[in-house]
């Protein structure tokens, strides 16, 4: 019940939420939570921790981008084509991947997500250094027009919601329970009959599929897709967005995103409105210092807040909700006569 209620009030402050704030980086909010509740699919509820989902988020953008400007596909289509060619790198990366297990398999996705970071580098429909710029938004199933902010932001809200909503399905579905099984003692599920790796591959292409859909979407609501969405740095900056948030919740990687993207973008005024109240000025160079204020922000989560955000939150729940020990009476001693 307290879900429930937690997520009616999430919903009606995401219905609200553009009469307040501007609507493109709300969107970019939600496009980015949606890519770290993906990537804690396979960290959080599989134990596969990979540094190549970049080549999910950003190949999915260039190919929804692609799709709608050149050739001319509707929004819908564009989307599909980038999930598409997300899933099918997703197979192909996580083919070879799984085959390792721990740093390896890091280091596996990463070393891929790096080449097809240089072919989109290379290949002629993406711009190269200059970008994919110009992408129009088009029109929802070709009678809703996506050029006003408003009208795309609930549209790009209801896509998120799908998203989140398939991820929780999985997660408390009998294959997420798998998952997790995987996750806490993989030998014991290899034991036990499973097929260890045929699901850790299926998991794999879902989360990279869904970052698929974060990333072309993300691509329709600024209008432009860059190489910094396939470098590796991006696939830095999900895994800080899902530790911060807090590793194996399912809202903790939505806050982790909030938290992120709004410093990257609010940090140079917040910077201001505190020299303006404090008098000093170096205040005011915080907005070029976005990645030591969040590696500081990463520290301090790793030292204190080991469980994140979200994580932590939780844990102070269910011990005030544990009762306290009750004392056990003291022994009668009983003397015996005779």
């Amino acid at each position: 019940m307290n879900k429930k209620v937690g997520y009616a009030i999430a919903l009606a402050a995401a219905l609200v939420a553009p009469f307040v704030v501007y609507p493109v980086f709300l969107m970019k909010v939600l496009c980015f939570a949606l890519f770290a509740c993906a990537f804690n699919l396979l960290i959080g509820f599989t134990g596969l921790l990979s540094f190549g989902h970049a080549a999910f988020f950003g190949g999915a953008g260039y190919i929804a981008g692609h799709t709608i400007k050149v050739m001319g596909w509707p929004f819908e289509l564009g989307l599909i084509a980038g999930v598409a060619v997300a899933a099918v790198i997703g197979l192909v990366m996580g083919g070879l991947a799984i085959r390792r297990q721990g740093i390896y398999f890091t280091m596996i996705t990463l070393a891929l997500a790096q080449m097809l970071f240089f072919v989109f580098l290379q290949a002629p429909f993406t711009g190269g250094e200059d970008g994919l710029q110009g992408v129009p938004r088009g029109k929802l199933l070709g009678m809703i027009d996506l050029a006003s902010d408003m009208t795309l932001y609930y549209v790009v809200l209801g896509i998120c919601i799908g998203g989140f909503a398939l991820i929780v399905r999985t997660v408390h579905s009998p294959f997420g329970q798998v998952l997790k099984a995987v996750k806490e003692n993989e030998p014991r599920a290899i034991s036990l009959g499973y097929d260890t790796d045929k699901y850790k591959l299926l998991a794999f292409v879902l989360s990279g599929a869904l970052a698929g859909l974060a990333g072309a979407t993300k691509t329709v609501v600024l209008g432009f897709e860059t190489l910094t969405d396939v470098h590796w740095s991006m696939s830095g900056l999900v895994v800080l967005m899902t530790l911060v948030g807090g590793l194996g919740t399912l809202a903790g990687p939505i806050v982790g995103a909030i938290v992120i993207i709004a410093l990257e973008n609010k940090l140079g005024e917040l910077g201001e409105l505190i020299a303006s109240i404090s008098g000093i000025e170096w205040f005011r160079t915080l907005g070029e210092s976005v990645t030591i204020v969040t590696g500081f922000i990463f520290i301090v989560c790793v030292l204190a807040f080991r469980r994140g955000i979200v994580g932590e939150l939780v844990e102070f729940a269910k011990k005030k909700r544990k009762p306290a020990p009750v004392a056990s009476p003291a022994p009668v001693m009983k003397t015996v006569e005779g």
